[in-house]
């Protein structure tokens, strides 16, 4: 009797587990993860699972870090969301699509040059704007972005006579979009050749942007520009070992614009030995006159990019020094008058940037490592596929337990 028990429950049991593991990866698990990630920006950000379920199979809300890593099951640069809760989504990139940009309070992320606003809260993806905008700033209200239109033509053509009828490389447009309605205007603030970076002023009244005027060189000019009604205000050329700061460029109190420069190897021909080895520093203008002001900040590591603010010290994404990009760490560090600087989020190696809504990024405490990414959070078509052969498995058993009962029951 007791084989008799065991074969005719073994295949519910095994149904039964199989659905208290897709319960646990949504129940009681989700809650202690929620419960576990105290403080929504966790200071310590993890690989993903090769099986995580992407932002439109399982949505996860809001972002508190996103992060960019080729140590998925797409072997490429994808995007990684994690949630206010401590879940874990991919957010799967085209090939040679560019990171996107989480809006401030971390509920959208645009997806450069597709026109394409993704809600995380629900992970639909809908074309809300014209394609082929390289977006380069949410405004401080999250209602509109700066961007960038790339005019040139994809292929030179010519007349009878061998002469040239279009030009390859056109002068870019600096657009202001709003990507929920779609509504898009040109905003006058100089000819370049490419906008490299953009920044809003904190009031949103006034934008920085630079690029080079000529594509055959990789200096930039630096200008300030109203954001209604365009116009330069003023504008400055920088040497090519300084650069618009990033995004968040614009100090907190409108007083000051930063900018990165390095000392060390500079120009398309420096090496990625001599990239690694820059010392970088950060170095303010007036953003009222453009000029310089203050003393500069030293900047420990490889600084690529200054994200925002937090307590009035400036916020960058920093590489480690590494020449395999597989081995490289990328951090986000907080840098105080001087130098000082506080980690607030670290990642694994092979992280090629990182991201956090600038709401968060103004107040949060990265105080908590933050919950590892749940293996049970699969997309959910997963399950079933898992499941059959545990279900196959359980059934051969039932069967071989009844022949066994049957042998022993048959007389002689």
């Amino acid at each position: 009797m007791t084989n008799l028990r065991i074969s005719r429950r073994a295949p519910l049991c095994a149904a039964l587990s199989i659905v208290a593991t897709a319960a646990l990866a949504s129940g009681p698990f989700a809650a202690a993860a929620a419960a576990a990630a105290s403080d929504p920006a966790p200071a310590r950000v993890y690989d993903p699972w090769l099986w995580q379920a992407t932002i439109g199979q399982r949505p996860a809300g809001p972002a508190s870090v996103v992060f960019y890593t080729s140590n998925t099951r797409y072997f490429e640069s994808t995007g990684v969301l994690v949630g206010r809760d401590g879940a874990y989504r991919l957010i799967p990139l085209q090939v040679g699509e560019d990171h996107g940009l989480l809006s401030p309070d971390g509920r959208h992320y645009v997806r450069p040059h597709r026109g394409v606003l993704v809600d995380l809260t629900t992970g639909a993806e809908d074309r809300t704007h014209r394609p082929g905008v390289r977006a380069l700033a949410w405004s401080p209200d999250g209602r509109t972005l700066l961007g960038t239109r790339d005019n040139d033509d994809a292929v030179i053509t010519y007349g009878p006579d061998n002469q040239q009828l279009n030009d390859p490389a056109k002068p870019d447009d600096l657009v202001v979009v709003d990507p929920y309605d779609g509504s898009e205007r040109v905003l006058a603030a100089g000819t370049f050749a490419s906008h490299v970076t953009g920044a809003w002023s904190p009031d949103g009244s006034l934008i920085v942007v630079a690029g080079p005027t000529d594509p055959a060189v990789e200096r930039q000019r630096l200008t300030v520009t109203d954001a209604a009604r365009g116009g330069v205000r003023w504008q400055r050329d920088l040497d090519d070992r300084h650069v618009l700061a990033g995004r968040g460029a614009w100090s907190p109190d409108g007083a000051r614009i930063a900018l990165l420069a390095f000392d060390g190897c500079a120009g398309p021909a420096c090496g990625i030995e001599e990239v690694a080895a820059r010392s970088w520093r950060l170095e303010f203008l007036d953003a009222a006159t453009g000029q310089p002001l203050g003393a500069s900040v030293p900047v420990g590591g490889w600084a690529t990019e200054l994200v925002g603010w937090r307590n009035g010290e400036a916020v960058l994404n920093r590489l480690s020094r590494e020449t395999a990009f597989q081995e490289r760490h990328a951090s986000l560090v907080a840098v105080a008058a001087g130098g000082r600087e506080q980690v607030l989020v670290t990642a694994p190696p092979g992280v090629s940037g990182i991201d956090v809504p600038a709401d968060l990024l103004a107040d949060a405490v990265f105080a908590d490592a933050g919950p590892r990414p749940s293996p049970w959070a699969a997309p959910l078509w997963l399950y079933p596929v898992v499941a059959l052969p545990a279900l196959l498995l359980a059934a051969l058993f039932a069967h071989v337990l009844r022949r066994r009962r049957k042998r022993r029951a048959s007389p002689g």
